[in-house]
């Protein structure tokens, strides 16, 4: 039997409306202005954010697309621009379910192809609890998270409370960098995605990891870091040292910090084969799961060349890759 491809990190973009925006912010609310109908924009009010396409928000289309590049399943989560975290509980909590609403409704166009990820409203701990609750009896098979929220990282109380919630449920954890730190200084040529971003992610798994949180979170937590982990993987080494050399990075973490690779999982989109391979070194080739970002210009233009063409991985890594770790990390039969 041909083995499925499984890409577990693609985004979609429900068409809201700008009279829906509002639910979540009377002025600035996101919305999607379909244009033509081939191609769009997402909007923030009445502020231009981003060309998109029509796959972005036609499941039809996006199926499409996927026999074109071979994908057998797509697992979608909210661009994050919807996450909403920075709006008031109450709006932010009504719009989560919103759009796992419009998620469920994405995927039953075609159920057996396109699944989809929930979203909650992070800054109310008790509310995302409840809705976790509500997406999984929608269908969603996981839930997206952004890596902070305000000042809040992962190692936060609340948000550790909430993961170890998702241990519970059995609803495995994707992470994704948002609102990225130090826009101020990368003002051009996408510095807050090239640099900014990767970096959010790696302190997004460094704080769980020195913070001791892991310690107090279940072993069943199923938790994977965008975009191969950002900066982690290449920046181990250096947190290993000083753990070994400074008691204040030893304060709360006590085993190695490499160690805790074996804790978390992160996507294949790391765009060169000497990154595939170090990944997949450091988090291990049962932890590293196929994904693209699609469909923006910064994921994968040829879904599963990097994996497939790897020097570096025997074909059954090659396997576990493209498809059999998200089997078990998503309970995909």
């Amino acid at each position: 039997m041909t083995e499925r491809v499984i890409d577990m990190h693609a985004h979609f973009y429900p068409p809201i409306t700008r009279e829906e925006s509002r639910l979540l912010d009377d002025d600035a609310g996101p919305w999607l202005d379909t244009g033509d109908g081939e191609r769009g924009e997402i909007m923030l009010g009445e502020r231009k954010f981003r060309p998109v396409h029509r796959s972005l928000w036609d499941p039809k289309r996006r199926v499409e697309e996927m026999d074109a590049a071979g994908i057998d399943v797509q697992i979608n989560c909210a661009t994050p621009v919807l996450f909403g975290y920075k709006r008031p509980a109450d709006r932010a909590a009504r719009w989560a379910s919103l759009m796992n609403e419009r998620a469920a409704e994405y995927c039953a166009a075609a159920p057996d192809r396109l699944k989809a990820l929930a979203q909650v409203p992070l800054q109310d701990i008790d509310a995302s609890c409840r809705e976790l609750e509500r997406a999984k009896a929608l269908g969603l098979i996981g839930v997206q998270i952004g890596n902070h929220v305000d000042e809040k990282n992962l190692d936060d109380e609340g948000l550790v409370s909430f993961l170890a919630h998702c241990a519970k449920l059995d609803m495995p954890v994707f992470v994704h960098p948002w609102d990225m730190l130090g826009q101020e200084r990368m003002p051009r040529y996408m510095l807050p995605w090239l640099v900014a971003m990767p970096a959010e992610t790696q302190l997004s798994m460094l704080s769980l990891i020195l913070s001791g949180a892991f310690e107090r979170l279940p072993e069943s937590l199923r938790i994977c870091f965008a975009h191969g982990g950002g900066s982690f993987a290449y920046l181990l080494g250096r947190v290993d040292n000083a753990w070994r050399h400074r008691d204040i990075v030893r304060e709360h973490c006590p085993e190695l910090p490499s160690s805790y690779a074996r804790r978390m999982y992160t996507d294949s989109a790391v765009f060169d084969p000497n990154a595939l391979e170090l990944l997949v070194k450091v988090m291990g080739e049962d932890r590293v799961m196929f994904g693209t970002d699609q469909p923006f210009p910064l994921g994968e233009q040829e879904p599963g060349k990097l994996v497939r063409e790897s020097e570096a991985l025997s074909a059954a890594q090659k396997q576990k890759i493209m498809s059999r770790n998200a089997e078990a990390f998503f309970g995909l039969a």
